[in-house]
């Protein structure tokens, strides 16, 4: 059975966030678009606009039909070939009046058409919008709603490294992760040794007086947790955001070691294992104040 000290921190999620610290950080594996989303997104609605087609259809041809009777009936009596009460003398020609009345039919056709064409059309639109909510509860409309996940994690960190550097010119993202790097490996080494003061200045108080805390007890019970082989497999920035003056960047790491707890007295193993790694993906969110500052170490979550 696994110890609740295993690794720094004993694999459980704490510290502050800031305004994110009641939601999970967001992965970058998960940010990738689902199969759904795309065939969501992709496939056409065909039954609908086909009915507002058919639909159009019939009103044009009905319409069309009733004009064409009044429009002809006009004109057999205007050129008499319609018989007259007194013997059958024909019409004398279409006049102003009938000329008028035409173009005014014609209109009122054309404007019931069109009119039941837009119906048409918007209800077509709004079975489309349904269909794709149902298909992609996220999706809400806008510019953003064409991104996938990816591209939207992207452009958030994209935004919020741009927001840093405009008080920090000298930033650089690699240098930054190296850093973190070698924050995460100082971590461990400390939390083996349990003690944290060396890494007084790179913890925030919350977190120091937590994993200091963990580490007293480690001494207490005569235990100690031993990390060996330990390979990180991935660096990734998960989240770049400021908020009240203060700048946050999450990390996340995944990483594989040997991982396991001995007793003290005897050298015993009484968790975990000499030979089988440990693999484990962790979110370590630092903040500092806005600026070229030093950033600290305020939260690890689990994923």
């Amino acid at each position: 059975m696994k110890s609740a000290f295993a690794r720094a921190g004993g694999g459980r999620s704490f510290g502050s966030r800031g305004a994110r610290s009641f939601s999970a950080p967001r992965s970058p594996a998960a940010t990738q678009a689902s199969p759904s989303r795309q065939m969501g997104q992709s496939a056409p609605n065909h039954t609908a606009p086909m009915g507002a087609q058919q639909g159009g259809g019939f009103l044009r041809g009905m319409a069309g039909g009733i004009a064409g009777g009044i429009i002809g009936g006009m004109l057999f009596r205007s050129l008499g070939l319609t018989s007259s009460e007194e013997g059958g003398e024909g019409g004398e020609g279409i006049g102003l009046f009938e000329i008028l009345l035409i173009g005014l039919i014609l209109y009122g056709i054309w404007w019931f058409v069109k009119k039941k064409r837009r119906e048409a059309e918007m209800t077509a639109r709004a079975g489309d919008y349904r269909e794709m909510s149902m298909t992609d509860p996220g999706q809400s409309g806008g510019g953003d709603a064409a991104l996938d996940g990816s591209q939207a994690a992207e452009a958030d960190i994209d935004a919020g490294l741009r927001h840093i550097r405009q008080l920090d010119h000298a930033f650089d993202e690699k240098g930054f992760k190296d850093q973190r790097l070698d924050n995460f490996f100082q971590l461990q080494g400390a939390w083996a040794n349990r003690d944290m003061s060396p890494l007084r200045d790179q913890l925030t108080s919350e977190m120091y007086d937590t994993l200091q805390a963990d580490a007293k007890e480690l001494k207490n019970k005569r235990l100690i947790n031993r990390l060996e082989n330990i390979a990180v497999r991935a660096v990734d920035l998960s989240e770049v955001w400021q908020e009240s003056g203060r700048d946050f960047i999450t990390v996340r790491f995944y990483a594989n070691l040997l991982d396991y707890t001995t007793d003290e007295g005897n050298g015993q193993v009484v968790s975990g294992s000499k030979t089988d790694p440990v693999k484990f993906e962790e979110f370590w969110t630092f903040t500092r104040q806005a600026g070229n500052n030093p950033w600290q170490l305020a939260a690890i979550n689990q994923a």
